[in-house]
């Protein structure tokens, strides 16, 4: 509550001040927000004063602003401000930054805008948007620091100090040869602990660890988490260092991958927006829908075979939905783990048994708890008879569900398909089918009993 009050004595000093255009009162307020605070701000303003607003802003304060809105949000700025007041604002923003907002443009408007901006920040952006996006040279800044491995720690510092303020971040040094072939690494720390005297070749660490421009932005995430740095440098073939990636790009991926990991498990074909036309939406979502439509109807042959059984116990369908559920929820949590597993390199070719054992026998567990306590209630509620038929399948139909969660998405894995994109809704329907199949077909063995 305090920090919505506060947000609203912010926002009404803001529209204040810009109504009024009071620039004095404005330039005092804006200098002691924050930009986040600021971004947070400047959506709740009307269009009418937003440009207001930006009109008010230098470049260097619009670009502080950009950097804390998602890419959608930096395109309807820029179109605001003009080709040559963006070009500016884009002048001051990070290059990698840069790329990744031109490379949402039309072709068109990204070369006006390079065009006006400066030679040498238009030529790093250009040479950022020769990779793709989700790759390591995609995520890369070329805004680095670099020294000689025959340089002093006081001459390091020297650089420093000058090359600072245009850097990403300085608590890595990259080392390099005279052709920029990366030799070695220094932090900020082992340089400022340092002697004046002491040769940079002497303190660097020189088993680097580095990745391809080329190698996938969700690896190059995976080496960041294992290591624990703040950046990681990139090369290209020749060893050449091509720039670095910082953690807050690699904190972005990771959102972005869980966000279509989550898509994908439900088919939903990941989309950057949320409210995407709905022709659209519908059109990304049919497709798995039909098939799992084909699917079902092929179930609902399936379970014509069981006619008579049902006939002579229609009390059977009561339970369909709780057996198909059940088993759709044990699938889930297995296929739960085992993409996590996958996603976090735990799991690899060399322990895909173990750990189908291992979640075969907790299966079995999960099949013989639930199993015993349906067959008690429902052996009390109606006869025990009826409650072997539904805990005998529903022991069955756990583990078949637990292993289906567990093997499925590795088997996907094995033949190179993203596990994510196709287990969720293949998962479920293929349970759906081979639990009713257990659930008719036990009841069919048993059915004499009832008559």
């Amino acid at each position: 509550m305090n920090k919505q009050k506060t947000g609203d004595k912010e926002y009404k000093k803001l529209l204040t001040y810009l109504q009024a255009q009071n620039n004095q009162a404005f330039r005092e307020f804006i200098g002691e927000l924050h930009s986040y605070d600021l971004a947070r701000l400047f959506f709740r303003l009307s269009k009418i004063n937003r440009q207001r607003l930006l009109t008010f802003l230098e470049p260097l304060e619009i670009a502080m602003l950009m950097e804390e809105l998602d890419l959608h949000e930096q395109k309807e700025i820029i179109a605001s401000l003009g080709s040559q007041k963006s070009a500016q604002v884009l002048n001051h923003m990070p290059n990698d930054d840069v790329a990744d907002l031109l490379s949402e443009l039309e072709e068109t408007q990204t070369t006006a805008l390079l065009g006006n901006m400066r030679n040498l920040e238009a030529d790093k952006v250009r040479t950022l948007l020769h990779y793709p996006k989700d790759t390591a040279g995609g995520l890369m800044t070329t805004e680095f620091i670099s020294i000689l491995d025959h340089y002093t720690v006081e001459k390091t510092i020297r650089i420093l100090r000058k090359t600072a303020p245009s850097a990403e971040t300085i608590y890595y040094l990259y080392v390099t040869d005279p052709n920029q072939r990366l030799v070695g690494v220094l932090s900020l720390r082992d340089l400022l602990v340092a002697q004046p005297e002491d040769k940079i070749s002497e303190l660097m660490y020189k088993r680097v660890i580095s990745v391809p421009a080329e190698m996938d932005q969700e690896e190059v995430a995976k080496i960041l988490s294992r290591y624990d740095f703040l950046a990681l440098p990139v090369v290209n073939n020749k060893k050449r260092l091509l720039g670095i990636v910082t953690v807050d790009d690699i904190i972005d991926v990771l959102i972005e991958e869980a966000q279509e990991d989550i898509q994908q498990l439900s088919a939903i074909h990941p989309d950057k927006k949320l409210f995407v036309h709905p022709l659209r939406s519908a059109k990304k979502r049919i497709p798995w829908l039909v098939v799992l439509l084909a699917i079902g109807i092929v179930t609902a042959d399936l379970i014509s075979l069981f006619e008579n059984t049902i006939h002579l116990l229609p009390i059977l369908t009561v339970f369909m939905p709780m057996i198909a559920g059940m088993t759709g929820n044990a699938a889930t949590q297995s296929l739960a783990l085992t993409i996590q597993g996958l996603s976090s390199d735990q799991l690899t070719p060399k322990n895909y048994g173990k750990v189908i054992r291992h979640e075969g026998i907790a299966g079995t567990i999960i099949g013989i708890v639930c199993s015993g306590v349906i067959f008690v209630a429902i052996g009390f509620w109606k006869n025990f008879h009826l409650g072997l038929v539904i805990g005998g399948s529903l022991f069955f139909t756990l583990i078949l569900g637990t292993l289906v969660g567990t093997i499925i998405p590795i088997l996907l894995e094995k033949i190179h398909i993203d596990p994510t994109t196709a287990s969720g809704p293949l998962i479920t329907t293929l349970n759906d089918v081979l639990s009713l199949m257990i659930y008719f077909g036990f009841a069919t063995l048993l059915v004499h009993y009832f008559l």
